[in-house]
């Protein structure tokens, strides 16, 4: 039976985005909102919104407790997580079913085992998915150098739990691996509460593949072709598209059936991404040209461009699933058409080491046209604060061929105006004339090898019209850039302390 009502337990786009697909199912939503969000667009859009604490996210959106008491006193029949803050943690999945609520999302048993990249690999392993060459469950130096001369540098040491880059030691010759292991354990220890490592070869030249899965709580499960996701920095995703231009048809099929099995390997159900490295030129060693990497168990940041090319509106069929409804598609029945991006823009400044922005939108257009969707969480007037990610909005485009789609997405960047903040605009445009992206030829270190970004001189036009948004504002200073507040800011929890923020 469907929801009656649904509590968002979210903010900014992912909230908006599914409060519209409750609205089509003709389901009531409740938003949630901090101090900080009081005048936000996500809790003004919902049928009705509960303030849930502090600005601080420690004291809201990851206040499991609070989240409960405000979907139990709102009579919500379910609690969608979307993505970032509780999505992933099992613990909360676990209570909002002991409170006799529905987790839209997969179980707490599936969440935990696929958050645990030590576990997750031994899975995979046993379900004949492709890892990594590596090694788990690793106590001394001597255990990890003679896992390392056995894979063979460079190799990876990373931390067993946890993601987004946190915990990660590149190493390329014996002699540095013993202060990677101490500093990898500190900063797992620091950012997850757990010390483990584990030790993987580094594949230099690496791609990064994810498929989308997606399956019903009738066992049945499939996957949504993949996304490719290499264009990234310090391991933050920037630009993502379908199809991939590297793979074959033969290769889309033996990877989307790993990502199945990996999936089923936990008995998983609602939207899922199995995450892959690719090796485009894999070593005389090892022609495996792909591994699994990790699952992430949620509805992803670039879930729309799968949407576009496919037809299915994911966030719907999440709560569909998890109202008890069967996946009505079989694998042979999902069908891909054109191309589609997704540029993520944000409030982040490219030429000052991707510092966030803070600040009040003076200006804020967004672009329109066929093909064109924006997935947005704030208009002008509104104020970007330091206490969450900087994510402004999605930009996501399709066109019938890549091509005509990186055109597309260049053209609706150049409409895209924002006033007030600094932002990555013109460092995506300059990603997506590149002659390494237009051939496809980009792997997840391009960016840091190839950008020694700095960005254009402002225009005469977009300095005037600042100036007439806001007559206080000055032409010389039209930006405002509070990194004191990010380096003053002492919520350990906060997005802006991490640099990968919510963006994996």
């Amino acid at each position: 039976m469907m929801f009656k009502k649904i509590l968002i337990a979210n903010r900014g786009e992912i909230a908006i985005r599914i409060m519209r697909a409750c609205k089509e199912l003709g389901v009531k939503t409740v938003a949630v909102y901090s101090d900080a969000d009081k005048n936000s667009q996500h809790a003004q859009f919902a049928d009705e919104a509960i303030h849930i604490g502090a600005a601080s996210a420690k004291e809201s959106y990851l206040n499991a407790d609070v989240l409960i008491q405000a979907a139990l006193a709102s009579q919500a029949d379910a609690i969608h997580p979307g993505y970032g803050f509780l999505s992933e943690n099992a613990s909360f999945a676990g209570t909002v079913a002991s409170a006799h609520l529905t987790f839209i999302g997969p179980s707490a048993d599936s969440i935990r085992a696929m958050g645990d990249k030590a576990e997750s690999k031994i899975r995979m392993k046993r379900a004949g998915v492709p890892t990594v060459p590596g090694a788990e469950g690793l106590e001394s130096e001597s255990d990890f150098k003679k896992a390392a001369e056995e894979i063979g540098y460079p190799v990876l040491v990373k931390a067993a739990a946890g993601g987004g880059g946190k915990g990660m030691r590149v190493v390329n010759q014996v002699e540095e691996l013993k202060e990677a292991i101490e500093s990898a354990r500190r900063e797992a220890l620091n950012a997850f509460g757990d010390a483990r490592l584990l030790v993987e070869k580094y594949i230099p030249n690496a791609h990064h593949i994810e498929f989308q899965v997606f399956g019903d709580q009738h066992g049945h499960l499939v996957h949504l072709f993949e996304r490719e996701c290499s264009t990234q920095r310090r391991y933050q995703k920037i630009i993502e598209e379908t199809p991939s231009p590297l793979l074959t048809p033969e290769l889309r099929k033996q990877m989307g059936e790993a990502a199945v099995a990996a999936a089923k390997a936990v008995n998983y159900f609602n939207a899922g991404t199995i995450e892959f490295i690719f090796d485009p030129q894999p070593s005389t060693l090892n022609l495996q040209p792909f591994y699994f990497l990790e699952m992430n168990t949620r509805l992803q940041v670039e879930h729309p461009v799968t949407e576009l090319t496919t037809g299915l509106d994911l966030v719907q069929w999440q709560i569909r699933v998890a109202a008890g409804e069967r996946f009505p598609y079989s694998q042979e029945q999902i069908t891909q058409r054109g191309h589609a991006i997704e540029c993520r823009v944000y409030a982040e400044d490219p030429a000052n080491g991707f510092l966030p922005s803070t600040g009040k939108l003076l200006q804020y257009i967004e672009p329109r046209g066929p093909g064109i969707r924006v997935d947005s969480g704030f208009r002008a007037g509104d104020e970007v604060t330091h206490f969450y990610d900087p994510l402004l909005a999605k930009l996501i485009v399709f066109g019938e061929s890549r091509e005509t789609a990186v055109q597309k997405m260049q053209a609706a960047l150049r409409e895209f105006v924002v006033h007030g903040v600094t932002t990555n605009i013109d460092f995506l445009q300059d990603v997506l004339t590149h002659e390494d992206f237009a051939a496809g030829n980009v792997s997840t270190k391009w960016v840091e090898n190839n950008f020694k970004w700095t960005p254009p001189a402002p225009s005469f036009e977009s300095l005037v019209a600042v100036s007439l948004t806001d007559s206080s504002t000055s032409i010389g200073n039209n930006v405002v850039n509070r990194q004191s507040e990010i380096v003053n800011e002492h919520d350990p929890y906060s997005p802006w302390k991490n640099p990968n923020g919510f963006r994996n």
